[in-house]
């Protein structure tokens, strides 16, 4: 009557599902059933058999770490073996990315002479446009100034077409271009964004503390007293910024021919203003020099390919033409 013991719980092997099935049907299914069933006399040893207690030198060494499990058709990958397009810097799928290839560098290997040419020049014209538009956010106020007293300005303001409002939002524009110019923004590609929000930043608070020197120099004027000395307002750039926000070679520095054609444009400029277009001139120069230097190069590996295909046997008709404009343009150089 084994189900009165399940009521009564006086049968103690209760654990084993296995127990009423006959000795060969049991033997079977404990071979060949994937879940292994504990009987009573391996948990009865188990509860008898306590574990040892562990040696104080067990007890000092640290738990071995399992072993991951390694896929024989995966590579092991060191860490950080995966160029940074991968979402899985810890070397995971990193046979996946041997050959993976940048769509620029792929992009540039297929681009013709002009197609090159037009990029250098494409470059140059966007970092003037960036500034230009980094000029204008900084002039938001000026902007919205001008553009209510267009709504809804006064009757004489209408009639002059907003001349304040206009020549204070002109001169906003010209100083933070210059401003940005001399910080050195956008001076250098693949640069941190941050560094050049940094630069932004910077310009706006030289343009309002200058601001703010003119006021209180004219304050000081209609009291009667001494107009104070104020310093320049890049003298302190070098210590505020990072020296990688600005270029520094001399290969790029203006002559002393340029700098001659620079001194008429600067005296007629208020003398807060020259130093900061002086080194926005600057800066302007380093770019148009930076730009010629990337085209001569450009030319000269043109020079280098058109040699190699005469060498080989493959020179075009193109090559040719090339070789024949660039002997007519020698004599007149010189």
């Amino acid at each position: 009557m084994g189900w009165f013991d399940g009521w009564f719980g006086s049968d103690n092997s209760g654990s084993d599902p296995l127990r009423r099935l006959d000795p060969k049907l049991r033997e079977f299914l404990e071979k060949e059933s994937p879940v292994k069933y504990n009987t009573p006399t391996t948990t009865t040893t188990t509860q008898q058999n306590p574990p040892e207690p562990q040696t104080q030198q067990q007890q000092q060494q640290p738990p071995s770490q399992p072993q991951p499990h390694h896929n024989n058709n995966q590579p092991d990958a060191p860490p950080n073996a995966v160029p940074p397009a991968s979402l899985y810097q810890d070397g995971r799928y990193a046979h996946l990315w041997k050959t993976y290839r940048p769509l620029a560098a792929i992009e540039a290997e297929s681009k013709t002479d002009n197609e090159k040419l037009s990029d250098v020049l494409d470059a140059f014209k966007e970092r003037k446009g960036l500034i230009g538009r980094a000029a204008l956010e900084n002039c938001a106020e000026e902007q919205v100034d001008w553009s209510a007293c267009m709504k809804s300005g006064t009757w004489r303001a209408r009639m002059t077409m907003c001349s304040d409002e206009v020549h204070r939002f002109e001169r906003c524009y010209n100083a933070q271009s210059r401003l940005l110019k001399a910080l050195g923004y956008l001076s250098v590609q693949g640069r941190n964004p941050e560094v050049d929000e940094e630069i932004q930043m910077r310009a706006d608070e030289l343009y309002h503390r200058m601001l703010s020197q003119e006021k209180e120099a004219e304050r000081a004027r209609e009291e009667g007293r001494e107009v104070p000395v104020y310093k320049s307002l890049l003298e302190e750039k070098k210590m505020i910024l990072p020296a990688t926000m600005t270029t520094t070679d001399k290969g790029l520095e203006p002559n002393a021919a340029v700098v001659a054609m620079w001194k008429d444009r600067l005296d007629k400029l208020p003398p807060e203003e020259r130093e900061a277009e002086e080194q926005a001139l600057r800066a302007e120069h380093r770019a148009k020099a930076e730009m010629a230097a990337k085209i001569q190069g450009l030319w000269q590996e043109q020079a280098k390919e058109r040699e190699a295909r005469k060498a080989e046997g493959k020179e075009t008709i193109f090559d040719r033409f090339s070789a024949l404009a660039g002997s007519w343009s020698g004599p007149k150089s010189t």
